[in-house]
């Protein structure tokens, strides 16, 4: 059976993985307490939304007005939680992907997490049987290197040599939305990783598609 695209160019945090609860989020406390402990927090569910606008650099040094110095130290603790803690892939999720894969397709990352922990999440969820995506992009101080930049998508279709009706976007947040407008590409909403009133209304009113879990997803990507 034909695939309906012949690239997926797939978000990590909170559309692959569970990550922003069990991660970022945590991380995101640790060090408000080291450089902010007059300060309470965002909730978790404000997280999101700062993530989703202004976006995680904005939110950093024009809310919360974090010099480069602090900025340095959101980074080392980020790194150091990302580094020892493995968060879950969305239940079928390898699944999905290995047999777009299987069925000739190109799976590519593009997320604000670093490209050497995204592949070692892939290998560590894979036990043994290891699948890695094709390509990955990840994060990079250079702002026109990621995400909401269209460079991303233009490379990967680049690098495959691909046109722009065979290339599809999955993501969960406004980011992902923009860089896959940008680069005139479709571009899918992953909800099931919250359920943000106004995310989820954007999402929806911005993509061409909205799934809200993983396996709608499958039955979309694979044709079913």
């Amino acid at each position: 059976m034909s695939l309906r695209y012949s690239c997926l160019i797939l978000d990590h945090d909170d559309t692959a993985v569970n990550s922003t609860s069990e991660i970022h989020y945590p991380a995101h406390v640790e060090v408000m307490r080291r450089l902010r402990p007059e300060a309470t927090p965002v909730s978790l569910e404000n997280w999101f939304r700062k993530n989703f606008d202004p976006g995680l650099m904005e939110f950093l040094k024009k809310e919360l007005e974090f010099n480069d110095e602090e900025i340095e130290v959101e980074f080392e603790v980020w790194r150091e939680f990302t580094t020892n803690r493995f968060p879950e892939f969305y239940p079928g999720f390898i699944d999905i992907i290995r047999e777009f894969k299987k069925r000739g397709g190109i799976v590519a990352v593009v997320s604000h997490s670093e490209a050497d922990i995204i592949r070692q999440h892939y290998e560590t969820a894979t036990n043994g049987n290891i699948f890695i995506p094709d390509t990955i992009h990840g994060w990079t101080m250079d702002s026109e290197k990621r995400k909401p930049s269209p460079y991303p998508v233009t490379e990967i279709m680049k690098q495959f040599s691909l046109s722009k009706e065979d290339v599809l976007v999955v993501d969960d947040l406004k980011p992902g939305v923009e860089m896959a407008k940008a680069a005139g590409v479709p571009i899918a909403a992953a909800g099931w990783s919250h359920q943000i009133g106004e995310i989820k209304a954007f999402m929806k009113a911005n993509c061409q598609v909205y799934f809200d879990d993983p396996e709608a997803f499958g039955r979309y990507v694979l044709n079913q």
